[in-house]
């Protein structure tokens, strides 16, 4: 029996299952019945990628079976048998879009099924930044309980997204190993079937990063080979049905890596046999060219981006450090390399086997850099990553920041050995590793004495916060000489580019123009370069020549204009890891923002998922825009077309996030007090109807405005 003996084998076995759980449903619910997963503006997420037609009833369902059969037919399938392992997954995604009929939720802890389309976006920035290098997916049960942990332990301490399909989540439940997204080990499902849902991610990642038009399959499969850094593991013993899903895999780029010796044929580079499951993740890692930077720090606990996202929750810590409740701190000072003594860390008070169990107690940590490229404008950059190091730490909570942080750590990490001076550890190998380019020396100081956690907050911190503070307000585009690129997003989306200004932070959030200056200093030929604003065109639009030049040249010539003030003249690109969205309400001559974490619908009629759709990909769309969350209270936010004065609706929860400044902002430019107020929310209005009504009776000023079509 050949390889494509046993393709052909599965995909008949999945086509029989298909057709007969649609015809089922159709006997049950009628064939006019809705289809379509949940959060997500695809409907069917992979049969539209790889057709361009969206199956949204059960009579379209069927008819796009129709369809799939004919890549099942024995003359296609021998001309290309992996794509004839699309059809199964195709078939695999129809099986599992049946279990959400009715809005069910089919699948229970700790197994997710389908991840809407915001997971995706989030996923993009530590994607495109390598803090998430690579996509596993797990499949099947490995030979020992400890075999399966290891393998997935050993993943997740690199930082990898682990996805796991089938007997593998019993194990690692079994090992009582934590899984979820916030640890980025994701059980889908037990089914084989649900392996659907990981691929389902790695083709909307080239929608919605890609602009990658429906239907056209070959430049689909391009993208997830050349931009998705995605594998497959998967334990024997493996039936005809696995092996055809593991040729879809192999169509999409994605090597299939197994320990099957038996009736197996491999395929160089991309069906590997490896016998010894130990050495699944290097052989994995070498057939997908993935490199991990190594970061060794002393800890007797582990270090990784996939920690990032752990809760610590009370009743499994040890200690807390509470910023909102005693004095705490977090600072850097640049000092003179003479002050310093680099990788020295020193801890001023009780260490946490001397604190009370589960008490709250002070912490404040002074980070002293020197370097000759140093300069104090970093500080607060390096601050801010603070963050983002101690979250990497496997059983440490952190967060907040500048005088209110909180950080908690886990009764485990503490029986492990963790202590306060580990964090310290962190901290210097972290910015000596991150900002080598400016930080020569560097030495911690990690105060837990009441006493100095006090005088180290009011006396030293408190003040250069409000000094730092008092220059961030003066920072103003006019202020500066240069704006800088951002293109690091272009590792999804070939086409965009970011440019960064002091009112106008990247669209991912994660970038402000300080940070675009830091990362220029630490790498001069990277992802930020340096726009000169010499040549204006028209400043009401924020047009410039070396802007336009600049953009496409790092577009490789995708772009010709973009203004960096306006939504409907040549408006900035969006890669898709945007925070929200801005689009076009007409009947209210506003404008309506959606952020990715809200999932209902907005006055557009239309959902987040269903705005991203048409905004992403690296393309300008005159009408909607992509923004980070602090943009909305800039006063540079779609000032040429009246600015702040035309946001008319938000979700309830953003528009709390952003009030404080977007109504000190209104005030400044308008003299309008308390602005929030007369924006809706979700609570307010859904619909454009109502929604003007609530304006009307508010006397908002976007009904006195100009049209803005």
């Amino acid at each position: 029996m050949t390889l494509f003996d046993r393709v052909f084998g599965g995909n008949d076995a999945v086509y029989g299952l298909t057709e007969g759980a649609i015809d089922g449903a159709i006997a049950q619910y009628g064939e006019d019945k809705a289809v379509s997963f949940p959060n997500t503006a695809y409907s069917l997420p992979c049969y539209y990628a790889v057709t361009g037609t969206k199956v949204t009833t059960l009579k379209e369902l069927k008819e796009a079976l129709g369809v799939v059969k004919t890549l099942m037919t024995r003359e296609k399938r021998l001309n290309d048998a992996f794509m004839s392992g699309v059809a199964t997954a195709l078939c695999a995604e129809f099986i599992e879009v049946l279990k959400y009929i009715d809005g069910a939720t089919p699948y229970e802890e700790p197994c997710y099924g389908h991840l809407g389309d915001a997971v995706i976006r989030e996923l993009g920035v530590p994607l495109v930044t390598g803090d998430i290098p690579g996509v596993a997916v797990i499949l099947g049960a490995a030979p020992t309980t400890e075999e399966g942990v290891a393998l997935v332990k050993s993943y997740q301490a690199q930082g990898i997204l682990v996805t796991l399909v089938g007997g593998i989540i019993d194990q690692v439940a079994e090992a009582g190993m934590k899984t979820g997204a916030n640890v980025r080990v994701i059980p889908l499902g037990k089914d084989v079937t649900s392996v659907v849902h990981v691929v389902s991610v790695a083709i909307r990642a080239a929608l919605i990063f890609g602009n990658v038009t429906p239907g056209d399959a070959g430049t689909l499969m391009k993208y997830t080979m050349d931009r998705v850094p995605a594998f497959v593991n998967a334990f024997k013993p493996l039936d005809d049905v696995i092996v055809a899903c593991g040729a879809g895999a192999i169509a999409l780029g994605f090597p299939v890596v197994t320990n099957e010796t038996e009736n197996i044929f491999r395929v160089p580079k991309s069906l590997i046999v490896q016998e010894d499951v130990s050495k699944f993740n290097a052989t994995s890692l070498e057939a997908r060219d993935i490199k991990i930077k190594i970061t060794n720090i002393d800890i007797p606990v582990a270090f990784a981006s996939a920690f990032e996202g752990e809760i610590i929750r009370r009743k499994d810590m040890q200690v807390e450090f509470d910023g909102s409740r005693v004095d705490c701190a977090e600072l850097v000072q640049t000092c003179d390399a003479s002050e310093i003594e680099d990788h020295k860390i020193t801890v001023i008070g009780p260490e946490v086997d001397e604190m009370e169990f589960g008490s709250k107690n002070s912490i404040a940590y002074v980070v002293k850099v020197a370097g000759k490229n140093m300069q104090s404008d970093f500080e607060p950059v390096i601050e801010r990553k603070f963050h983002n190091y101690i979250n990497c730490i496997e059983g440490v909570y952190h967060t907040g920041q500048r005088d209110m942080q909180r950080i908690r750590i886990s009764i485990d990490a503490f029986n492990a050995g963790f202590r306060i001076k580990h964090i310290g550890e962190v901290l210097y190998a972290s910015v000596k590793n991150e900002f080598d380019a400016v930080v020569d020396k560097c030495e911690v100081v990690i105060y837990t004495d009441p006493a100095e956690c006090t005088r180290i907050r009011h006396e030293v911190a408190i003040p250069i916060f409000d000094k730092r503070d008092e220059r961030l307000d003066t920072l103003t585009d006019e202020s500066v000489d240069v704006y800088y690129s951002c293109i690091l997003c272009q590792a999804f989306a070939p086409s965009h580019v970011c440019v960064v200004t002091p009112e106008r932070l990247g669209l991912c959030g994660a970038v402000s123009w300080l940070d675009a200056k830091a990362t220029h200093q630490l790498d001069p030929a990277g992802p930020c370069q340096i726009i000169t604003k010499e040549r204006p065109i028209d400043e009401n639009l924020g047009s410039y020549e070396d802007v336009d030049e600049a953009v496409q040249k790092f577009s490789q010539g995708a772009l010709e204009h973009v203004t960096l003030y306006s939504i409907m003249q040549d408006p900035m690109t969006s890669c898709g890891c945007f925070e929200c969205i801005c689009g076009i309400e007409p009947f209210s001559n506003g404008v309506v923002i959606a952020n990715r974490e809200y999932a209902g619908m907005t006055p557009l009629g239309m959902t987040f998922p269903e705005m991203a759709s048409m905004t992403g990909g690296g393309v300008q769309t005159p009408g909607f825009m992509g923004h980070g969350k602090h943009f909305i209270s800039s006063k540079k936010f779609m000032k040429a077309e009246g600015g702040i004065e035309r946001i008319v609706w938000m979700p309830k929860e953003l528009k709390e996030f952003v009030a404080d400044r977007l109504n000190k902002t209104a005030k400044e430019l308008y003299g309008i007090d308390n602005f929030t107020d007369m924006i809706g929310d979700e609570t307010i209005a859904e619909d454009p109807e109502t929604l003007v009504a609530f304006l009307t009776e508010k006397g908002h000023p976007a009904l006195g405005l100009d049209p803005m079509m």
